[in-house]
């Protein structure tokens, strides 16, 4: 490619919004010439290479979920494996972030092409109608530029594109509405033994808070994943009736249903779960317009120019190592575009934005780092629930997800886990050795493990965390990869707000865990990098909640969208306030985080910014 080439597009990230906007202007624009840039490595038709994820999967000895994925020290990923206590106010520097803490943030991302989507477990919920008001309505964060109305008929495309199964008649709480007549494209995943259990038997159970009284009811939760296709379901957009699952890129006839495989985290062996893949491989294929994808090619820095105050030129840096791994060359170049649009991970956008002391004027360019925080509680079932099969999640328990409470402390979303104590307590492999180092085998360690884990049962409590100036990324010239690129600094804790909504969940959970009879295993570890306390009062005696959370994966802000340039990065369709031919796209728009999963707003919203994309080339 010619050095400094100018391109109709640039995109940079090849992950679930960078795919979506190239699809969608290859599709709607005729003769444009766009660039995908990607940092990490992959390609987007090979079957052959995702295959070698699978490998690297079996064989990794801590499956995490970046265990199947190359990570590279030119293209580096953080680790969940990374994160320890911040101590004595001493930068972490083990990983990839840099953490000054005072708590650590407990999330990872993916740097390949296909993106974060690659390892999601494919969680698809709208957020709810209130969550867009949050400031109005309860008097924490801000509010979003845009309301539901607006994003709903994004909602749908986004519903189309990932192949979401789901059933409108159980998602209609909250205040979520659907188009008269509207249908998921797929019904809903079959919901496993546990989550019928659970139905069955929390029959009549209800929770008091704040006075409210609210009803615990299991619901089946909208997926990303190859169920049975709706013979009813009519694309709003396109008029087109029906629709065909999209099996796995390179390999259609694979990855049509789900097969129930229990690792949709970090990777589905088929691709029945959708990842950015699928959408990237159509791109590619339009011929309407060309789509050329690089990977190995990280962003450093935007030029701007000074008088027009528009993006001038990319700088990129390239690496390619030796078949036998000896020699790495690496060598700078430089792109430009009409249009530019970073879509990388919020914390990487936020760092590239850093680096080129561009979207300043807002000052909000990093802050407002959010995540969802999880607490686990875990026990064992009274009888065999069946754990370990089937998707990693298949119902929850969402009546939590909003209401007059969050005046006072967060709301949070119930996942139901379908693979017993994996996460909280890495078994069944921990069952396995703690019956070996008892002494059994043969029989008696067969008839253990099995008794064991069929029982064993998990709930996990996601807490949305409200935006805050603690919370922020930045960059620093002490700490750089081996490309010489900034690597994230991370200032982050967990506020009071957070903390009150994970007592009320530890209660909830007590009366789940109650009627069900489950005798709690809940081990919290004051060792462990996300253990907190709370100090609080109830019937008049002073008392401290001790806990422990974790991560989501669920990377959000860093570049708030906003009416107002001086308060926020980018407006409604994500183009910078600063510069007019710069979108910045993806989570880290988000003004709030509320309960939902973000990827489906994630992509919703990037079909509102491809619209835009496409009114500056057909107008």
């Amino acid at each position: 490619m010619k050095e400094g080439k100018e391109f109709d597009v640039v995109i940079v990230g090849a992950g679930i919004t960078g795919a979506i906007i190239a699809k969608e202007l290859s599709a709607r624009c005729k003769g444009l010439d766009i660039l995908i840039l990607e940092a990490g490595t992959g390609k987007s038709s090979d079957f052959d290479d995702y295959e070698k994820y699978n490998d690297q999967y079996y064989n990794a000895l801590a499956k995490t979920p970046n265990s199947p994925y190359t990570d590279s020290p030119y293209a580096p990923s953080p680790s969940v494996l990374d994160i320890t206590q911040i101590k004595d106010n001493e930068p972490d520097t083990n990983g990839y972030f840099v953490q000054y803490g005072p708590f650590p943030f407990l999330s990872n991302y993916n740097r390949n092409v296909g993106g974060t989507t690659l390892h999601w477990l494919g969680t698809t919920l709208r957020m709810c109608p209130n969550d867009f008001k949050m400031k109005t309505l309860y008097g924490h964060g801000v509010d979003w530029p845009i309301g539901y109305d607006d994003l709903k008929p994004y909602y749908r495309r986004a519903e189309y594109e990932i192949g979401v199964s789901a059933e409108v008649n159980e998602q209609e709480i909250l205040g979520i509405t659907f188009d008269k007549g509207y249908v998921f494209p797929m019904h809903k995943i079959p919901q496993s033994y546990l989550d019928m259990y659970m139905t069955k038997n929390m029959k009549g159970l209800t929770f008091k808070d704040d006075g409210v009284t609210y009803p615990v009811k299991v619901i089946s939760t909208p997926q990303g994943r190859n169920g049975m296709p709706n013979p009813k379901y009519k694309n709003f957009d396109t008029r087109e009736k029906g629709f065909m699952p999209v099996g796995a890129v390179g390999n259609p006839d694979l990855g049509q249903r789900c097969e129930g495989n229990s690792n949709c985290v970090p990777i589905c062996p088929v691709q029945a779960k959708y990842n950015a893949l699928k959408t990237l491989h159509d791109a590619l294929q339009n011929t309407k317009s060309k789509v050329t994808l690089i990977n190995q090619s990280p962003v450093s820095t935007i030029e701007i120019d000074p008088k027009t105050k528009k993006v001038s030129k990319l700088h990129y840096k390239t690496f390619k190592t030796s078949k036998n791994g000896v020699r790495t060359v690496i060598n700078n170049h430089t792109v430009r575009g009409k249009i530019v649009v970073l879509a990388a991970n919020a914390v990487e956008n936020a760092k590239i934005l850093l680096a080129s002391d561009a979207c300043t004027r807002s000052n909000q360019v990093g802050k407002n780092l959010m995540d969802h925080l999880v607490m686990l509680t875990w026990g064992y079932m009274p009888d065999d629930i069946g754990a370990y099969r089937g998707p990693g999640s298949t119902s929850g328990m969402p009546l939590m997800r909003d209401g007059s409470f969050r005046k006072n402390r967060s709301a949070f979303r119930v996942e139901i886990g379908n693979w017993g104590w994996n996460w909280p307590a890495n078994t069944p492999e921990s069952t396995l050795q703690d019956a070996v180092a008892d002494g059994l085998y043969g029989k008696d360690l067969i008839d253990r493990i099995k008794k064991e884990t069929s029982r064993q049962f998990r709930i996990g409590w996601e807490m949305e965390q409200v935006p805050s100036d603690k919370n922020y990324v930045t960059i620093d010239e002490k700490y750089k990869d081996e490309l010489g690129n900034y690597r994230p600094v991370i200032h982050y804790t967990m506020n009071d707000y957070e903390k009150r909504g994970a007592l009320v969940a530890s209660k909830l959970s007590e009366k789940v865990f109650e009627k069900l009879k489950v005798t709690p295993a809940t081990d919290w570890q004051d060792t462990a990098p996300g253990y907190f306390e709370y100090e609080y009062e109830e019937d008049g005696k002073k008392k401290t909640f001790k806990s422990v959370v974790n991560g989501a994966g669920h990377v959000v802000g860093c570049h708030r969208m906003g009416d107002d340039p001086n308060t926020s990065v980018v407006d409604s369709n994500q183009r910078a306030h600063d510069h007019k031919n710069l979108f910045v796209a993806g989570c880290g728009s988000f003004p709030t985080l509320a309960t939902s999963n973000p990827t489906l707003t994630m992509a919703a919203l990037a079909y509102r910014t491809a619209d835009e994309i496409v009114k500056e080339f057909t107008s």
